[in-house]
Parts: structure tokens; C-alpha cells; sequence
């Protein structure tokens, strides 16, 4: 009797849960830990390229030494950042990986916009196809950092809505972290348009000329008067 009641009160808490929103907190869950999976190793990628990058153009910018030395300690510091692509981290870890990404995307532009002032760098093979890889990193971090924000958003979205905020709590689920927005206040204010006012009018829109006034007639002479009888 006692098992029959046990397995009437786990099938009520299951039809209850289900009801509640507690598969698509489980879906969403497992969405936002593919996508730091995925994020975290695209950063990892880029990390492994700086070394094979930095040996590339040390022969040639060997007037370079700050910004390479740059490069380097900023990818040290990726290092000692440690995170791990199957936990979530927190918000104050998430907060450390993102500045020190940073640092490091900050050095790796500098370094290639610096590389420019080499002709012959910029003409070697192996560095040009390094730069390619680099730019196809970056792209991946975007698309895989956006779609980590985008489940993050939409998981803490549901668990602190009713009712599935009450499972979430029965069940443990907790708000996650998320990457910030940078420079939020200059993409969302609107560009500021001008106009010249003291412009001319166009040549097409200019007021039709005023006919010139007519001129008088010129006089006519007086008719000749016959001359007096003798």
C-alpha cells in the first residue's frame, strides 16, 4: 500500500512539474551550457593561435618589442583565468575571463594593425594564412558569444516568470551570468543629422526671370504745314 501511495505521489509531482514549465527549464539549462561550451572553446582557439602568430612576425618587427610583448603577457593572463567549458562560472569569474578577453583582442588588433607598416610581413605566406585563421576565430567568438547571451537571457527570462519560477526554486535552478554589453549607450543612441541652412537653392528651383519693362514708342514727327498763298 505504502509503495502504490509512494508511486501515486511521484507521478502527481511529475504531471505537476511538467505543468510547471520544468522541461523547458531542462531544455533551456542544457542550451546555455552547450553555448559556454562552444564560446569557451573558441576563445581557447584564439589563445592557441597568439603563440604560432607571435613567432611569425618576430623577424620581422623586431622594432616591435612592446606591442609583442603586449600580446604575450595578455595571453599569459587568459591563463591564469581558470574556467571550465562544463560549469557555468560566476559572475564575478565570467567578469575576469571577459576583461582579460579583452585585453587580449586589444593586443591582437594592435599587433595587426601594426603589422601593416611591414610589406614583406604582410607578403609572407604563413602569416597571412595565421591572420586568415585569426579573423575566422574572431567571427566564431562572435556568433558563439551571441548565442550564449541570447539562451542565457531567454533561461533567466523563464524561471523568474510564473509559475516556473516555483519550479525553478523546488528544483534549484538559479539565474546564470551573462557577458555585458560594451559601449550599450553608443549603439543605441542615434546618429545626430544636420542640416545646412544657409545652403543655397538649387539652380532648378530659382524664381523665373521678370520680363524686361516695354519701352516707349518713339515719338512721330509733326505732319508739314502748307506753304502761304502769294
Amino acid at each position: 500500500m505504502k509503495r502504490f501511495f509512494g508511486m501515486i505521489c511521484a507521478l502527481m509531482m511529475a504531471v505537476f512539474l511538467s505543468g510547471c514549465g520544468y522541461n523547458q527549464i531542462q531544455t533551456l539549462d542544457e542550451q546555455v551550457k552547450a553555448a559556454w561550451s562552444e564560446t569557451l572553446n573558441q576563445y581557447q582557439r584564439r589563445a592557441d593561435l597568439v603563440p604560432k602568430i607571435v613567432a611569425s612576425v618576430n623577424a620581422y618587427m623586431v622594432n616591435e618589442r612592446e606591442v609583442l610583448t603586449q600580446v604575450t603577457e595578455a595571453r599569459s593572463k587568459v591563463g591564469t583565468v581558470q574556467i571550465s567549458a562544463d560549469t557555468i562560472p560566476t559572475q564575478e569569474q565570467l567578469q575576469q575571463f571577459q576583461a582579460a578577453q579583452n585585453q587580449l583582442g586589444s593586443a591582437l588588433s594592435r599587433l595587426i594593425a601594426v603589422s601593416e607598416n611591414y610589406p614583406q610581413l604582410k607578403a609572407d605566406a604563413l602569416f597571412r594564412d595565421l591572420n586568415a585563421q585569426l579573423e575566422g576565430t574572431e567571427n566564431r567568438i562572435a556568433t558563439a558569444r551571441g548565442r550564449y547571451i541570447k539562451d542565457v537571457q531567454a533561461y533567466n527570462t523563464l524561471i523568474r516568470q510564473f509559475p516556473t519560477l516555483i519550479t525553478a526554486k523546488i528544483m534549484g535552478y538559479q539565474v546564470k551570468p551573462n557577458f555585458g554589453t560594451d559601449n550599450q549607450d553608443e549603439i543605441m543612441r542615434n546618429p545626430e543629422v544636420k542640416f545646412d541652412t544657409g545652403a543655397r537653392a538649387p539652380a532648378g528651383n530659382a524664381a523665373p526671370a521678370q520680363p524686361a519693362p516695354a519701352q516707349p514708342a518713339p515719338a512721330q514727327p509733326a505732319p508739314a504745314q502748307p506753304a502761304p498763298a502769294q
